[in-house]
């Protein structure tokens, strides 16, 4: 069975502009990755009209219909009386959902069950229960007429939780075959740059489908095939991934990888290679990302976040005279940090960071957004110029990006930009 979901997200805070809508995001990546088509994303504040008025709506457009928030046991918690009423399903008590909230206190959360918890144990009749092992608050899946409606709590990591462990399981048991995806990673290309390289294969890809997805610095594509069986699945997604390959070519890093810095990871460990950073505008970002990853101690020698001159020329061993003649945003500067770097860690690559994330650029003519990364080897250095743009969240992932990615194409033997 093939849904088209509608995600209504209840809570005021998220109208407020106080924390952001992530359930909706991961939900409709993970909806996603088992065929299910979201059409529409809702947003409602904590009051009853007018989430009344949203579920009348959606239940008119969408199949299926994903509820987050207010199913906690406080008075402000009506989500699932508000839907119930509207779909005309009643709520009953359901004893296992009770149990398990029992149980959640008293083996996981080791503390005094609070009064009025067990309200959330009235869920509707002759639902499925997801237990929740990560919160108190259960989610359901249950059918009211020609609809099927999900509640998930809203805390982001009990949603999660509950997507993961329980949602896309079943959502699995409700198709007649197999769902498969893969999720493409590229990074030197823009959105506009994918779709025009592409274009005609989005267009006629039916089954399997291919989505793009942008993200900061770098673009994912997911391909997903239905089918009988996995290797059906593979079967038929295998013709139209030689295609991308072949377009794509070195701008695509990895297949269903977290990002440039595990691609980068499983190189290092391949070919028994180390690395180090030196970082000024990414203040850290590089060693963040690649530390972040089980196995980084075997690669990464370690790295120096060398914010003013005083660092780069004492540390690094920058000489003064190149930082007084270029300044510290400069070619030279970046290929002496990643060198210096390289030299005191003792590591097999060294990559470096130089730039300016703003507010403001500095005052030899460099805008905001200017970068020098570079990447130095036992045989050469070579340095990448960019511009990143404004806004220093994106300048500083950006750079990192570059950073992973000049290691990447230096350990694959890839051709690098200026040399």
């Amino acid at each position: 069975m093939t849904y088209h979901a509608e995600i209504i997200a209840v809570g005021t805070e998220l109208l407020l502009g106080n924390i952001a809508n992530t359930d909706a995001q991961e939900l409709s990546q993970a909806l996603a990755s088992v065929g299910v088509d979201v059409l529409y994303h809702t947003v409602v504040g904590d009051n009853p009209q007018r989430l009344e008025e949203a579920v009348a709506i959606a239940q008119k457009r969408a199949d299926l219909l994903i509820f987050t928030g207010g199913l906690g046991p406080t008075y402000d918690d009506l989500t699932k009386e508000t839907v119930c009423r509207v779909l005309d399903v009643p709520l009953t008590f359901h004893p296992e959902a009770a149990a398990d909230i029992r149980r959640n206190f008293d083996t996981i959360f080791h503390r005094e069950m609070p009064p009025g918890t067990l309200r959330q144990a009235e869920l509707p009749e002759g639902c499925e229960v997801f237990c929740n092992r990560v919160g108190t608050a259960p989610g359901c899946v249950f059918r009211a007429g020609d609809v099927t409606a999900v509640l998930l709590p809203g805390v982001p990591s009990e949603c999660r939780y509950l997507t993961e462990m329980a949602l896309l399981p079943w959502l699995r048991r409700q198709s007649s075959g197999t769902i498969l995806s893969h999720d493409l990673r590229i990074f030197g290309l823009s959105e506009p740059q994918v779709q025009e390289l592409l274009g005609d294969l989005m267009d006629q890809a039916v089954n399997p489908s291919l989505s793009p997805y942008a993200k900061t610095g770098e673009v994912m594509l997911r391909l997903t095939a239905k089918g009988d069986s996995p290797a059906a699945c593979e079967e038929r997604m295998a013709p139209l991934l030689e295609q991308m390959r072949g377009r794509l070519g070195a701008y695509l890093y990895g297949i269903d990888v977290s990002g440039l810095e595990e691609t980068v990871l499983h190189l290092l460990h391949r070919h028994g290679k180390t690395f180090s950073a030196a970082e000024s505008c990414t203040g850290g970002l590089i060693a963040k990302r690649i530390t972040d990853l089980p196995g980084a101690s075997c690669v990464f020698r370690g790295g120096v976040v060398s914010y003013t001159n005083e660092v780069k020329a004492s540390v690094l061993g920058v000489p003064q005279e190149t930082l007084d003649r270029y300044g510290a945003v400069s070619e030279p500067v970046a290929r002496a940090m990643a060198e210096g770097v390289r030299r005191i860690t003792g590591s097999d690559l060294s990559v470096a960071t130089t730039g300016l994330a703003g507010p403001d650029g500095d005052d030899r003519g460099n805008p905001v957004g200017t970068v020098f990364v570079a990447l130095s080897t036992p045989e050469r250095t070579v340095v990448r110029h960019m511009n990143c743009g404004s806004g220093r969240e994106r300048v500083r992932m950006l750079a990192s990006h570059c950073a992973f990615d000049l290691l990447r194409r230096e350990l694959e033997h890839l051709p690098i930009e200026g040399e």
